[in-house]
């Protein structure tokens, strides 16, 4: 049996686009199916189409939707390396940036005008995502010539707009109802905000970690030395916000974490330094749903976001990140809250997926005890 199947970069990461459809054809539970096409559990996924990083190990199940007012629904699918599982806890802003790209390339979105609005929605989150994607003369370029912080080489200009994103997890921006708080690990205490909007994020303070604020390129390595304390630390965010009855019962993708701390030295055009964590290692830019997070974070009094950037953030904020500065904007207009980043989308290839052998036998002898 095979599988019909886009490999698309979306912003900072690459995905596997399917089509609701195809995979229902293969009539196997997408928990068993797509670890396997993945290659996973293996740590390099040799086996399979993954790419072995979790900027990379990702699927984009796509649908026309029956509502009218929706142009496209996706589900987001973090695949797991080390392990055959799917956390469909959460979105993936980056990869978000394919959908509308792919809409249109398939022909489900006619484009209109020099930009095309795309209105789509996330089934993970029940997030309504305003895409706009370039298509000067009402058509896209015929060579992709967007520039984005963290990828080498350009792709179509695709702007996401968050509509409404505070606590599409949880229920609440701030699901314990505080600003900042403290919670205990390795011994200590750390100063803590916790916040839900686009994905639910566990901000922490750089200093806490003895990083060093007046050199952001030496926090990867510091970060590294607290991993297993930032997971507890992380892990005890899932409890407090809802998310998880105890500890080890929180989903390895949500909530984020991210360690912010004042921009200084050669980073003063930035409002905020920012590395995140993905799967538990240091993001090599940053989880666009988290950059919504810490968004909504900046502009609400009493965050430790708040109190590095002040009034500052009311616009646009400026986030320092390891791949480059990343500027995500708010605006209010009719009583909801927009919040937004562009980022850059490519095809890079159309592809015929086979189902491993294994999962395509299975399969075959349940057509035929079916038909019998």
């Amino acid at each position: 049996m095979k599988i019909e199947a886009e490999w698309m970069r979306g912003g900072t990461s690459k995905c596997w686009v399917f089509e609701t459809e195809s995979l229902n054809e293969t009539s196997i539970d997408l928990d068993q199916l797509l670890p396997r096409l993945f290659g996973s559990p293996d740590s390099r996924q040799i086996d399979g189409v993954g790419g072995a990083t979790s900027t990379t190990s990702k699927a984009m199940i796509l649908r026309r939707p029956s509502d009218p007012s929706v142009d496209v629904e996706f589900t987001f699918a973090q695949v797991g390396i080390e392990e055959a599982t799917v956390d469909w806890g959460s979105n993936c802003g980056n990869c978000s940036a394919v959908v509308g790209l792919y809409a249109i390339e398939k022909g489900w979105v006619t484009p209109q005008g020099d930009v095309t609005r795309i209105v789509t929605r996330n089934t993970n989150t029940d997030q309504l995502i305003i895409q706009q994607v370039a298509t000067p003369s009402g058509a896209l370029p015929i060579v992709p010539d967007a520039q984005m912080p963290g990828v080498a080489f350009p792709g179509f200009k695709v702007g996401l707009g968050f509509k409404d994103p505070a606590g599409k997890t949880t229920g609440q921006l701030l699901p314990t109802g505080a600003a900042s708080e403290t919670v205990l690990a390795a011994g200590k205490s750390w100063t803590v905000s916790m916040v839900d909007a686009g994905a639910p994020v566990v901000i922490v303070r750089a200093e806490d970690l003895g990083l060093d604020t007046a050199d952001y390129d030496s926090w990867k390595e510091g970060v590294e030395q607290h991993l297993d304390t930032l997971d507890v630390i992380r892990r005890q965010g899932a409890v407090r916000m809802g998310m998880a009855e105890t500890p080890g019962q929180a989903a390895r993708a949500v909530p984020k974490l991210a360690i912010v701390g004042p921009p200084s030295g050669m980073n003063l055009y930035s409002d905020v330094n920012v590395m995140m964590l993905s799967m538990g290692k240091p993001h090599p830019a940053l989880a666009i749903t988290g950059s919504i997070a810490l968004t909504l974070a900046a502009r609400t009094p009493g965050t430790v976001l708040n109190r590095i950037t002040g009034e500052a953030a009311r616009g646009a904020l400026k986030l320092m990140t390891p791949a480059g500065v990343i500027e995500t904007w708010s605006e209010e207009h009719h009583g909801s809250i927009l919040v937004g980043v562009d980022r850059t989308a490519r095809t890079i290839a159309t592809s015929t997926i086979h189902l491993p052998e294994t999962l395509g036998n299975a399969v075959e002898a349940s057509l035929e005890t079916a038909t019998r």
